[in-house]
């Protein structure tokens, strides 16, 4: 059997991971916002004498070019700068070229409290024609609110800006794109800081690697964190007693409890999408299988007992089956197990090899880990066409995750003298950026689900 790409997926991964325990993470984007949307964030105006430290306006703008869909235009080519739709001249925005216009004010309406109103405009429907406003000779609209797509007040606290900034684009991404948006997930990572006694971390943070947040120390490797469906708990892999095992870990409270410590290899955790049972890889009979417990009586079940070398199990979004890894064809390619009559398929044909399988949230398509002439990047494979989209250029690319709306895949991969990264790709591979950590390497991303 060629134990090679299952030694480099479940144990060598882990001597890989390195960072620190202040290591923020930087997002760089290096391609695809020219072809982006062109779109405009107004500076806010700002009433009061304490002037917030986040900048509300600059958050929104991040996260709508780090989505690949939207190039938001600097401020010094805006004709105006309006407060609120009243003050919004059509003719002036339809002439820059920018489709969707957000403004509003911050006002200081209290002891580190701030009411913030908002407003989307629909540049084209500002311009007018049939059932659209109209506008009178200077361009202002006096008539009609059909281009107001969004329109918002709240009033809350400092501390509270960055996150109703990345709720803020979430609802203008669903207004333009009619996509749910995900800058209120988060991702957590492994670290590793090499010269300290707890050299291993996990991480959780938000998605753009802001408000850092250290789960667990470990002087031993730690691996393949995992979400459950309701974003409150991380499963992982440790080896703190110097075997694998997998946890299931509080993020708010940290509160950790074991679910395996079989002999050999504990691996691959991954929950189920009613949370109620978790997919993993146990070689406690000797060999690398697929497994299914019920979490809340650990009660195990084996699924596509073979001879072969099955791990990386991930579960279609309805349940009803499992996609792994497996090299029962030969070399390592994915495979899919129905659950009800455990009947296996394969999924996989092209390229020499394809690992660590992920559906797409809406179930269509699949994205993996393909080797060709090689070279390790990140694919995508339509499931009905079968095509098959190689999505990066970078190298060595692993352990992909899908953000939950589908629109982007962070990964691990190798930048510069073997550092390890994280990186950003749209599903379209048009968009992408690194996430290097400020000092260290990371990998072994894992996207939340909707918060």
């Amino acid at each position: 059997m060629n134990f090679r790409w299952i030694t480099k997926s479940v144990i060598v991964a882990a001597a890989l991971i390195a960072s620190c325990a202040q290591a923020s993470l930087e997002i760089i984007i290096t391609e695809g916002v020219d072809s982006a949307r062109p779109v405009a964030i107004v500076p806010f105006a700002f009433v009061g004498a304490t002037k917030p430290t986040q900048d509300i306006g600059q958050i929104v703008s991040a996260d709508l070019m780090r989505s690949g869909k939207f190039n938001p235009i600097n401020a010094m080519r805006m004709p105006q700068q309006p407060q609120n739709s009243s003050q919004f001249n059509a003719s002036a925005w339809d002439r820059t070229g920018v489709e969707a216009v957000v403004m509003g004010t911050i006002k200081e309406v209290g002891m580190d409290r701030y009411t913030i109103s908002y407003e989307l405009v629909d540049v084209v429907k500002a311009k007018g024609g049939v059932g659209q406003p109209m506008m009178n000779a200077a361009g202002r609209i006096v008539g009609g609110t059909n281009h107001i797509l969004h329109a918002s007040e709240i009033t809350i606290t400092g501390k509270q800006f960055r996150q109703y900034a990345h709720r803020m684009s979430d609802v203008i991404y669903e207004k333009l794109t009619g996509e749910r948006g995900a800058f209120s997930t988060k991702i957590a990572y492994v670290l590793v800081r090499d010269r300290q006694e707890y050299r291993y971390q996990l991480v959780v943070a938000d998605y753009d690697g802001e408000n850092e947040q250290v789960l667990l120390r470990a002087k031993e490797p730690l691996m393949s964190p995992s979400w459950s469906p309701d974003g409150t708990k991380l499963a992982y892999v440790t080896f703190e007693r110097k075997q694998s095992q997998i946890y299931i870990q509080d993020v708010y409270t940290a509160r950790r409890s074991i679910l395996t410590s079989f002999k050999g290899i504990n691996g691959s955790p991954v929950w189920s999408p009613d949370g109620r049972k978790m997919a993993m890889t146990l070689s406690k009979d000797g060999n690398s299988e697929i497994y299914v417990m019920d979490i809340a009586t650990k009660a195990l079940t084996k699924v596509a007992p073979h001879r072969a070398i099955d791990v990386e199990p991930t579960w279609a979004p309805d349940g009803k089956s499992i996609l792994f890894s497996s090299e029962r064809g030969g070399r390592p390619q994915l495979y899919s197990v129905e659950l009800g009559s455990n009947q296996v398929s394969r999924v996989t044909f092209e390229g020499e090899m394809n690992l660590a399988g992920k559906y797409t949230p809406n179930g269509q398509a699949i994205v993996m880990v393909n080797r060709t002439n090689g070279q390790y990047n990140i694919a995508r494979m339509d499931r009905t066409t079968k095509f098959m989209q190689v999505l990066t250029r970078t190298y060595l690319d692993e352990s992909p995750s899908i953000a939950p709306n589908g629109s982007m895949i962070i990964y691990s991969t190798l930048h510069g003298s073997n550092t390890q990264v994280l990186a950003l790709v749209s599903m379209d591979g048009r968009f992408k950026a690194r996430l290097p950590a400020t000092n260290g390497r990371v990998k072994s991303p894992a996207w939340s689900p909707f918060l």
